[in-house]
């Protein structure tokens, strides 16, 4: 448009763009924006007519599978949503929960893929920095970020420069606005080749009667838009989003947005400053979609319309179209509705914070959806087709096929479990992360009691000025889902539940992130609706709710999906945190105990996988009622003080999860093969990834009662080691720590040292 216009007096310019943005818009228009032609002759049916430019750009963001989650909204319903805890489920910017003394956690988890694989520094930080504004959006201070990274395998030529790019925006948006990135976890695979994952998940605290929503609005109210300026940059991303890549759209940069860490903070304060004045009926943030989505969700969710003039918007670039303006995804920026008479006060705030904020338009009776430009309309529409009223689809799906066990005599038995440990500790999944975290502020706001990425199963994070703490984790074992997503997506759940009940926290809900490839291919969508399915038993289970969460789909490459990879972020409360553990705690002479029985499941491991090179079987299957069971007797023993570290047993089997342990906490530890039956297969007692298992580190005068417990409760436990020496011994064979943490810390920073 500038193109045409720079050249012209300035109302022949403004005649120029309405002509462009009112032009009635074909069928094949509507394809260019996303909308198919089944979902074209709905849209003509909603409005009676054919939309314009404008119209049709919001309609096609709002019907985009990120916006209106038209494809997986059905099954969605069959989480559990609701709990003794929960405050507020999902249908908000974020989920809240009680987290006792008339306080609550809002926590939230989104997905940034496509732009961080298209430019990875921006499209990472403004992952961050989305996740944080629907946070403070409800009136919490964010205290705690978390990042779930999955990258292509570390041979492909595009992996070392999108993980430097990714972790560097991470950490200079989250560094630089101030809030530490306490828990995460990174995983490479070749699935994720052309098709990078960046889920990024927010935690805040807040006074459980100073929240704020998205609902709430009533007509005759000012609109008002605060924040940054409104640029080009972003422009479409929510479509873009929800759209499956080809070989060489990195010409998509254009649609990624740019971030301001900075001018965020800045938001973050001048937002909580405006909320303790009560002047505040409704707020939303501009995340996908910006403008559009945030002014759509407000008028949907209060049942009402609402009129906006493009003209008053604050804007950063010349000549901007209302189809830019509204579509435009600039950082930074919220919109609120506020109460009568309270223009000047908010107005006063944002100016002292150096921020733009202007009134833009009203609320009204109307349930319509009204643009102006220039004095003219250049969009008039209902709201409820573009939220509710939305198309929904039960697509066809197809039972994913069983994996085909391998058998055990196909599994061939290292030479030395020694050597195999040594090498597994080296692998790009198991290997230390440290390189990446260490580029992270933990500690800033110095609340971090201890970061899961340092060792812990889960972060904790000290509320304010008490003695609880939240405790905070993410996790997924793709391959697991792959092999069967039922079993794969209730593991995930049962995995966040294990990591929180490993520090002491009581688990209390879970936000999600479910990355899917195209949900129009009956397998993908197979995939999609066995993984819920999975989860939401899991959750019902163990009484962990859904509070939030998102779903990206479309995560594929020439028609390749990535690897099915349903994210669960787990959130744990601790009344006490002195009664508390972490997996870097055992000492000298104490103790190795094991809450399960002997390993036996090899099929879909990492041993199997990585070291014999068969990514086949089934994966371990998960006993709901044992993790449950397990889990509040693990709790049981932190909270009593009877254990000194605690680990629970997943990816590589015990003698991974022994290694880190022993490596954590600086000292050797032994594991007794005399301790067991003669006939044990100590290839799957050792690298097994059989589920509901725990390590515990316990002084050896508190032995005697743990066991008592544990028999008193019907838990296997079995000692089956000590810590002492400075090597992990397997039997009769051993590596010392030194080979072992050379190893498992020295493969992350050589591998980025062949960037340059």
């Amino acid at each position: 448009m500038n193109d045409i216009t720079q050249k012209l007096p300035a109302r022949d310019i403004q005649l120029k763009i309405l002509e462009a943005m009112t032009a009635v818009q074909n069928e094949q228009d509507a394809a260019d924006r996303g909308v198919n032609a089944e979902e074209y002759k709905v849209l003509l049916d909603r409005l009676g007519r054919a939309p314009n430019r404008v119209e049709l750009g919001v309609i096609g963001e709002m019907w985009s599978e990120h916006c209106s989650y038209k494809s997986s909204r059905m099954h969605l319903a069959k989480f559990p949503t609701k709990g003794d805890r929960v405050i507020q489920g999902p249908g908000e910017n974020a989920g809240v929960v009680d987290i006792d003394d008339g306080q609550a956690c809002i926590f939230k988890m989104e997905s940034h893929n496509h732009p961080s694989f298209i430019e990875p520094y921006q499209g990472a930080a403004t992952g961050v920095g989305g996740i944080l504004r629907d946070v403070f959006t409800m009136g919490a201070r964010p205290v705690a970020l978390v990042n779930a990274l999955r990258f292509g395998e570390p041979t492909h030529p595009k992996t070392r420069s999108l993980v430097e790019g990714v972790v560097a925006g991470i950490g200079g948006y989250g560094n630089c606005v101030g809030v530490p990135t306490v828990a995460g976890e990174t995983q490479f695979h070749k699935g994720y080749n052309g098709n990078i994952l960046v889920n990024a998940m927010a935690v805040g605290l807040a006074d459980q009667d100073k929240i704020f929503y998205a609902k709430g609005a009533v007509p005759g109210r000012s609109v008002m838009y605060v924040g940054a300026k409104t640029g080009r940059d972003g422009i479409g991303g929510a479509s873009m989003s929800s759209a499956e890549f080809a070989e060489g759209d990195e010409e998509k940069r254009p649609t990624v947005q740019v971030g301001a860490p900075f001018t965020e903070k800045l938001l973050i304060e001048a937002c909580l400053e405006l909320m303790a004045t009560d002047a505040i009926e409704s707020i939303q943030d501009m995340g996908a979609a910006g403008l559009t989505s945030s002014a759509v969700e407000i008028a949907d969710k209060g049942g009402i319309g609402i009129e906006m003039d493009m003209d008053a918007v604050p804007q950063r670039e010349t000549n901007m179209t209302a189809f830019e303006i509204m579509l435009s995804e600039s950082q930074e920026r919220m919109l609120m509705i506020l109460k009568p008479g309270r223009e000047d006060v908010a107005k006063a705030i944002f100016d002292k914070w150096d921020l733009d904020a202007e009134v833009i338009g009203k609320t009204t009776d109307t349930g319509r959806f009204v643009l102006t430009q220039f004095g003219e309309v250049v969009c008039d529409i209902p709201v409820p087709p573009l939220a509710e009223d939305a198309p929904k689809y039960d697509l066809p799906w197809n039972e994913p096929q069983a994996a085909t066990p391998v058998p055990r005599a196909d599994i061939p038995t290292p030479a030395s479990y020694a050597d195999t440990l040594k090498a597994m500790l080296a692998l790009p999944n198991m290997a230390s992360k440290r390189w990446i975290w260490e580029q992270y502020d933990r500690h800033v706001m110095g609340d971090t009691v201890d970061s899961s990425e340092s060792g812990g199963d889960a972060a904790l994070v000290r509320v304010h000025g008490t003695d609880k703490a939240l405790a905070i984790c993410s996790d997924c074992n793709p391959q697991y889902v792959a092999a069967d997503p039922f079993e794969g997506g209730k593991q995930a759940v049962a995995e966040a539940y294990r990591n929180l009940s490993s520090v002491g926290a009581e688990p209390i809900a879970i936000t999600n992130n479910l990355n899917f490839g195209s949900p129009n291919k009956p397998d993908t969508m197979g995939y999609i609706v066995k993984a819920i399915e999975g989860m939401a038993a899991a959750c019902k289970e163990l009484d962990f709710p859904v509070v939030s969460g998102n779903v990206s789909l479309n995560n594929q490459t020439d028609g390749v999906a990535i690897p099915p990879t349903p994210v669960c972020g787990g959130i744990g409360l601790v009344k006490n945190i002195g009664q508390t553990t972490t997996a870097t705690k055992a000492r000298l002479g104490d103790v190795l105990m094991m809450i399960g029985d002997v390993g036996t499941h090899l099929n879909a491991s990492l041993y199997l996988r990585e070291i014999i090179g068969r990514e086949e079987g089934p994966p371990p299957p998960v006993d709901l009622a044992t993790e449950k069971r397990r889990g509040e007797f693990v709790r049981t023993l932190i909270k009593a003080r009877l254990v000194t570290a605690c680990h629970d047993i997943s990816d590589g089997g015990l003698a991974c999860a022994a290694a880190e342990m022993g490596l954590g906490c600086g000292v050797g530890v032994a594991l007794n093969n005399a301790m067991l039956e003669e006939d044990i297969d100590l290839l799957a007692h050792y690298f097994g990834e059989d589920q509901g298992r725990y390590l515990l580190a316990i002084s050896p005068g508190n032995v005697p009662d743990v066991m008592a417990k544990a028999l008193d409760a019907n838990i296997p436990l079995t000692p089956i080691g000590q810590f002492g020496g400075d090597s992990v011994q397997l039997g009769d064979q051993s590596v010392s720590l030194a080979d072992l943490r050379a190893a498992h810390e020295g493969w992350m920073p050589e591998y980025m040292a062949s960037l340059n």
